[in-house]
């Protein structure tokens, strides 16, 4: 999975027997930027920096996205999926949901989790917290927080953004876009993905959810990205290198460890 911006997947548009709809596609910062990440330091940018733009990014991405409201049944449905997940692992993680037809979720360096509406109508919740146990891994093993760095520098670079000192400053609006552009155009190793779907795994069995579940989501995306229904643009988990070998390596696993197929 993509870190804080995700490429997409579409999804039908509906959002299944709550009364609501979300005919909206996650909206991204595309404009371009004017004059370079002044934070962003052409040698290196330091971990409070990454975690301080990050925040940034979130906050606007949740300014300018539908978030579900607390009351709604997304949000009621995500808050169930992922109680006693609010401090996982040594890590504080926030969620939300969006309220968009994309079938997708993303989690950030600073431990926010994003779940898309699309994504939620798709799948069951233990193949959704299976989702989200993926991308805390990314958040632990700081995937996420190498992959904002690396666009950090990259947007900083590009324009020409001089070393210097002094604490980080807040980022324009262009130059959130210009920084939402490289994290779109970033990707994680085959190796990362292979250790964060380990993570979800594992995080399934510590919840007592039977971690065949992450095989059943994969096969749910597998699916969507061959059909009509896949967008252009690469899609959750199909971005990841050899999703269908991952989710039969996940499979074995299982069955080494005594968990049955799921009946439903």
């Amino acid at each position: 999975m993509r870190t804080c911006l995700p490429k997409l997947l579409l999804a039908s548009g509906l959002l299944l027997g709550t009364g609501l709809s979300a005919q909206a596609q996650l909206k991204l910062n595309t404009k371009t930027i004017g004059a370079g990440l002044k934070a962003a330091k052409a040698a290196t940018v330091s971990d409070a920096e990454v975690i301080e733009h990050t925040r940034e990014y979130v906050k606007w991405s949740d300014e300018n996205n539908p978030v579900a409201p607390a009351n709604s049944p997304y949000a009621q449905r995500l808050k169930k999926i992922v109680a006693g997940l609010d401090t996982y692992d040594g890590m504080s993680m926030n969620y939300k949901v969006y309220l968009v037809k994309d079938v997708n979720a993303f989690a950030c360096a600073d431990g926010s989790v994003r779940v898309f509406a699309g994504l939620m109508d798709l799948m069951s919740d233990q193949e959704i917290l299976g989702v989200i146990g993926h991308e805390i891994g990314h958040v632990k093993h700081k995937d996420s927080k190498d992959a904002m760095r690396t666009a950090l520098m990259a947007s900083a670079l590009k324009e020409g953004a001089s070393s210097q000192g002094g604490a980080a400053g807040a980022l324009s609006d262009s130059q959130l876009g210009d920084l939402g552009q490289a994290i779109a155009n970033a990707s994680f190793s085959r190796a990362q993905e292979s250790s964060a779907d380990a993570y979800g795994y594992d995080l399934l069995k510590a919840q007592k959810v039977n971690p065949w579940y992450m095989a059943t989501a994969f096969g749910k995306l597998n699916d969507l990205s061959g059909g009509a229904k896949a967008s252009k643009g690469a899609q959750l988990f199909s971005s990841h290198p050899d999703s269908e070998k991952r989710m039969t390596i996940v499979m074995e696993k299982a069955q080494k460890d005594g968990f049955a197929k799921p009946t439903k």
